[in-house]
């Protein structure tokens, strides 16, 4: 073994006070300026404790010279002092380098409690969680005592592997050794049975005899987390009226979530009002939580006050008001702050993006998109998944089904989010075999579905209508046990209801294990969509029987079941109801609807009373004037149909069905040269007609046939049915389709 020369004179002591004076003021380049001195002197270097200083240095500023400081270690014989080792040890484990942290670690001859500590924490670090822990126990055979922080991160390891088991021996062992009375330690466990179950860390959280505000903290957390956010509050309130436990910034974010998963905007101002108190607001975290809660509650104008008093802004601050404003459908603001976050020199991130993508989205903007997935890629975020799964969901909604197919096959490894995003998007576009295909080739490929995915393709048997396909996809949520689940439940119950299978919709809904108001909404959807609006109002009756009160969503299903199946007085009386006792859940849809079943009745000129009298906010729009238009067409008032004209054209000049359903009401008056005009106005705008057609399945493939189409493969096969169904139809000759 080889020694250092005890050598030393009167100018590399100086040099080494210097340069250890210089590391405790974080001053790292005069410190490797020193080290150099050092090494340039003809003298021999005798203080081996100047290393710990170099080396925290070469962590700063220099991994490669780090790495020649310990060739230096070695050539001059300092590897025999254990600090030295530790020094280099946690130079390396800082610096991400495990390999060589392990190769240091197993050369030592001499270790101590810190090697054990450094080496442990690089393991965990790390997340090689399994080698970390086979070398504590040998570290424990060792007599090694660990310490505070080398505990905690066991804790933690098991809590990130879910080794539960092996976490409730650690705690016996923590017991056992005494170590089991620091708050700190007692903390970390109470976090790990938070993820076990609450009943777990409720009896430990009795245990513990002092609690501090981290105790509270992580007990209202795992409350919130475990979706029971009304003792998350009453473990706030017993916290800080109770036992006076003063609150920091941790607690007051996971209140605002708890205030957040409940919705509730009252409570969560009252919160606010406190943090203010306290003065908590100038927390950036607390900040940003305010926002996102104001944001998922609706109430966008508080969140912009909330973001315009935040004295400092970091992306998650812009990007939680973006997101506001997109969800909320504030898309002018959603640009304006887009904006005004360039302006303030802030670059975006991939979430900004994803933000903007939603955006185009809701749009149906295709330019747009293409610019943000080029800013994608300048950005290099082409890799990141939620990038790439923003971008084909909304080349989806905009139609772009080829080039959401394009990105998806040009991942090599698509997780579940990509495969059920893919399979949305072929749904969305009207392409249910695709889809159904697609998960087909998800479930060889071993990608387990989730619930997410199960809902898609549910969704897609929906479109393609064909009972066989949707029996298949309820067989497999069966499979998977989910087929009682309130949310897969109601996706298979809407399934049959657009086969044409109500008593299967019935049968799914009463398997539902614990109905909800939206289960409730989609059965009486059902029966009122297959023609049986008595049925859609008894089960109304039922729902309320079972104290469930109607929402916004199951009156309209109501209203449009009363609307189909020719219920006047039903219907007004269902709105009359509403209008009474929920005015504030009556929305622009409810109106438009009850337009459609007065004009459908002939009351044209109360349908037009009743646009008069819509609230102040809202505007009758295409579909309830489309409603007075088409009943122009039967009872043929001239006057009311000029009007009519101009505000669906006003409304959607782009869509071709306003066009055609003008032309068709004056064509029913004997008005052919108005009749021509909208055809011609149709053209010289450019509106594209949308071409209604049929679906069939043929030979477990769906077909598609539309009107006046000779040149179908199988026109010479349906075409003598379509004249037979014609002839017992009693139309007339002239209305036949010309196949």
């Amino acid at each position: 073994m080889r020694f250092p020369v005890v050598s030393s004179g009167p100018n590399l002591s100086n040099v080494c006070r210097k340069l250890k004076d210089s590391s405790s003021s974080g001053r790292w380049k005069e410190v490797l300026s020193h080290y150099r001195e050092i090494k340039q002197s003809d003298v021999q270097l005798v203080d081996h404790t100047i290393f710990s200083h170099v080396l925290k240095a070469c962590l700063a500023l220099s991994f490669g010279f780090g790495k020649s400081v310990h060739s230096s270690v070695i050539k001059q014989g300092f590897e025999s002092f254990t600090s030295v080792g530790n020094s280099v040890m946690d130079f390396y484990a800082k610096s991400g380098a495990l390999s060589s942290t392990r190769d240091v670690f197993n050369c030592m001859k001499t270790k101590d409690s810190v090697s054990w500590n450094i080496i442990l924490h690089a393991l965990f670090n790390e997340g090689a969680f399994v080698e970390g822990f086979d070398l504590f126990i040998q570290a424990r055979e060792d007599g090694f005592e660990p310490n505070v922080s080398t505990l905690l991160l066991v804790i933690q390891a098991y809590r990130s592997l879910g080794a539960f088991n092996n976490g409730e021996r650690f705690h016996g062992y923590l017991i056992q050794s005494g170590l089991w009375s620091l708050t700190s330690v007692q903390n970390s466990l109470l976090s790990m049975y938070t993820d076990i179950g609450m009943d777990f860390a409720e009896n430990l959280f009795d245990e513990i005899h002092e609690r501090d505000v981290i105790s509270w903290s992580v007990m209202i957390r795992g409350y919130v987390q475990c979706d029971d956010a009304i003792c998350g509050l009453e473990s706030f309130k017993q916290m800080v009226s109770e036992f006076g436990v003063e609150a920091d910034g941790q607690t007051m974010v996971s209140v605002l979530k708890g205030c957040t998963n409940l919705a509730d905007v009252k409570m969560g101002k009252l919160i606010h009002s406190f943090i203010i108190s306290r003065g908590l607001n100038y927390d950036l975290f607390i900040g940003n939580t305010l926002v996102d809660f104001y944001c998922k509650c609706g109430d966008v104008d508080s969140a912009v006050l909330a973001f315009t008093e935040m004295p400092c802004k970091n992306i998650v601050s812009w990007n939680s008001l973006l997101s506001g404003f997109v969800h909320n459908e504030n898309h002018a603001e959603a640009l304006r702050l887009f904006g005004s976050m360039k302006t303030s020199g802030l670059d975006s991130d991939e979430v900004t993006l994803v933000n903007l993508l939603s955006l185009c989205k809701f749009l149906g903007d295709l330019r747009q998109c293409k610019l943000i997935h080029s800013r994608v890629m300048r950005k290099g975020f082409e890799s990141n998944d939620l990038a790439v799964n923003s971008l084909i969901d909304v080349y989806a909604k905009c139609n772009e089904i080829d080039v959401s197919w394009k990105l998806f096959c040009q991942i090599k490894r698509p997780d579940i989010v990509t495969w059920s995003t893919m399979i949305s998007g072929f749904t969305y576009c009207g392409m249910p075999d695709e889809a159904i295909s697609l998960y087909q080739e998800m479930f060889l490929s071993l990608e387990n579905p989730n619930t997410v995915t199960l809902i898609n393709l549910l969704e897609a048997c929906g479109v393609s209508a064909e009972v066989g396909q949707s029996k298949w996809a309820h067989a497999v949520a069966i499979r998977m046990g989910l087929a009682s689940d309130v949310v897969v439940g109601t996706a298979i119950l809407d399934m049959y209801s657009k086969c044409g299978d109500v008593k299967a919709s019935k049968r799914a809904f009463d398997q539902i294990s614990t109905k909800n108001i939206v289960s409730w909404s989609a059965i009486i959807a059902a029966y009122g969509l297959n023609g049986h609006p008595r049925v859609a109002l008894a089960l109304l009756s039922e729902m309320e029987a079972n104290g469930l009160k109607p929402n916004s969503v199951t009156i309209l299903s109501v209203l449009s079941a009363c609307c189909h199946g020719g219920l006047i007085e039903e219907g007004l009386s269902v709105f009359k109801d509403m209008a009474k006792n929920h005015k504030s859940e009556l929305k622009l849809e409810h109106y438009s609807c009850l337009v459609d079943l007065l004009a459908r009745s002939g009351n044209v000129n109360d349908a037009l009373e009743l646009i008069k009298c819509i609230p102040f906010g809202m505007k009758a729009g295409p579909s309830a004037w489309g409603a007075v238009l088409s009943a122009c067409r039967n009872y043929e008032d001239r006057e009311v149909s000029v009007g009519a004209v101009s505000r669906v054209l006003e409304m959607e000049p782009s869509s071709s069905a306003g066009y055609l359903l003008a032309s068709n009401v004056y064509a029913s008056m004997g008005s052919w040269n108005d009749a021509s005009g909208m055809r011609c106005l149709m053209k010289e705008r450019g509106v594209e007609v949308v071409c209604g057609y049929s679906l069939v399945r043929v030979n477990n493939k769906a077909c598609t046939f539309t009107a006046g189409d000779k040149y179908h493969p199988l026109s010479h096969t349906f075409g003598p049915v379509v004249e037979q169904l014609h002839s017992c139809m009693k139309m007339d000759t002239g209305a036949r389709l010309p196949f």
